[in-house]
């Protein structure tokens, strides 16, 4: 096969001297592989194989584990620190936890890409995350479809939450106001107003999905706000 870009999103020992690695590539989707060899003192790959990293990549094997061959670098790790790092942390738990394998996302790669060059920078962090956190739901088809259950127009008077079972809006007193919802939906997530309510969609959207295990990475960014809350008083 040709080498085949990709992302790190979660390495674990296995056996001695190998890794159990979860990749996101550009063609085929998340992939789990063994790395041999990666967690031996000197190895090359070990150095190559980091979360950030843009990586080409080629493996061997047709079952649900495959076996890496070539893991080359392909260009700068992103350096992430503090919030950023937990950023991007949560988007890599993200994928591993919701894509199944082999399912082809070249909107999530794109996305996640994307992401990492936006993370170092606060003003642009929110909405790449959004962006894709939105790419995720769309490739699962689970995305909010901005309506009722019965596919009616929402009233810019009223108030609404979203209803995962029917991905609509019902309505609700202490909802968001109908009108910032369709200007959501206009896709222009940086008017002023509306960072707050998207991500409450998106989090309410996604919820379901990840089941009733929390997110680490989501406990390491409240442990990190808390941490400066106390610093600050």
């Amino acid at each position: 096969m040709q080498p085949e870009p990709a992302f790190l999103l979660h390495r674990r020992a296995y056996r001695e001297t190998s890794a159990l690695v979860d990749l996101l590539t550009l063609n085929e989707g998340r992939i789990s592989a063994v790395a041999r060899g990666v967690q031996r003192p000197g190895s090359r790959a070990r150095s190559r194989l980091q979360p950030f990293t843009p990586l080409h990549v080629t493996w061997q094997g047709k079952g649900e584990l495959k076996r890496l061959v070539v893991m080359e670098s392909h260009g700068s790790t992103a350096l992430l620190v503090g919030e950023a790092l937990l950023c991007g942390l949560y988007a890599n738990e993200l994928a591993t936890r919701l894509l199944p394998n082999a399912l082809r996302v070249a909107d999530v790669f794109a996305f996640y890409g994307a992401l990492l060059d936006a993370l170092p920078t606060p003003v642009g962090r929110a909405p790449a995350l959004r962006n894709y956190e939105f790419a995720l739901l769309e490739a699962l088809d689970a995305s909010p479809r901005f309506c009722t259950p019965q596919g009616e127009a929402l009233d810019p008077q009223r108030r609404y939450r979203f209803e995962p079972a029917s991905r609509g809006f019902v309505e609700a007193p202490r909802g968001i106001e109908g009108r910032t919802l369709r200007l959501i939906d206009n896709g222009d997530w940086r008017a002023p107003g509306l960072a707050g309510p998207l991500k409450v969609v998106l989090r309410a959207a996604l919820t379901p999905l990840l089941g009733a295990r929390p997110l680490r990475s989501r406990e390491l960014m409240t442990a990190l706000v808390q941490r400066r809350h106390r610093h600050a008083t």
